[in-house]
């Protein structure tokens, strides 16, 4: 695979417009000025965590006995969890935080960008062509420049799309969340059940 193909393939997978209103929702109790902080904060953590999986993480599964489809399976069900909370709104938020309280590594970092299907990908991609680790590092940082720059003009988003747009659009990204969590999930126990457990 090429480094650009491999860049888009992650970007797509990050989804930061599909993150957005789940970050908007984050991050409306936070005075503006602390917005910007956080989020350059969180990315620059997903940044990290995503080239530590990429050096380190095969080895970090192999110690813990941890198989990817076991990666599959849990990463469905988060997701899924998250999938339901944007459908159904509660008082404490997607992610149950209180308001005005500020979100530290989870779940903006990890899952939101540095998320289970992003890692699963690099896994993919540094076990298929273990000798190119430097084109799937520029690859990383191609799709996470394009997600920083998207999410950094995240206010433009929202005076576009407004709350009632904003609650629309995390409901449709909730119920796409929901299928593409049911199929990670399904993907795992297939896996699973092919290797025999």
């Amino acid at each position: 695979m090429e480094i650009i193909s491999a860049a888009v393939m992650l970007f797509l997978i990050m989804d930061p417009l599909g993150n957005l209103p789940v970050m908007l929702s984050i991050l409306r109790h936070i005075e503006p000025k602390r917005r910007r902080f956080i989020m350059i904060r969180e990315l620059l953590i997903a940044l990290v965590i995503l080239l530590l999986f990429l050096f380190g993480g095969q080895q970090m599964l192999n110690f813990l006995h941890v198989s990817n489809e076991t990666v599959s399976i849990s990463g469905g069900i988060i997701l899924f969890l998250i999938a339901i909370r944007m459908i159904f709104p509660q008082p404490g938020g997607v992610t149950g935080l209180a308001a005005g309280e500020e979100p530290f590594i989870v779940p903006m970092a990890i899952p939101m960008i540095a998320g289970p299907s992003v890692l699963a990908s690099l896994l993919l991609l540094s076990n298929q062509e273990p000798g190119r680790t430097g084109d799937w590092v520029i690859a990383v940082l191609l799709a996470w420049g394009a997600s920083f720059i998207i999410l950094m003009f995240y206010e433009v988003f929202n005076r576009v799309l407004g709350e009632k747009g904003l609650k629309a659009v995390e409901r449709l990204m909730g119920l796409l969340l929901i299928m593409i969590s049911t199929q990670m999930f399904l993907n795992g126990v297939r896996e699973f059940f092919a290797i025999g457990g």
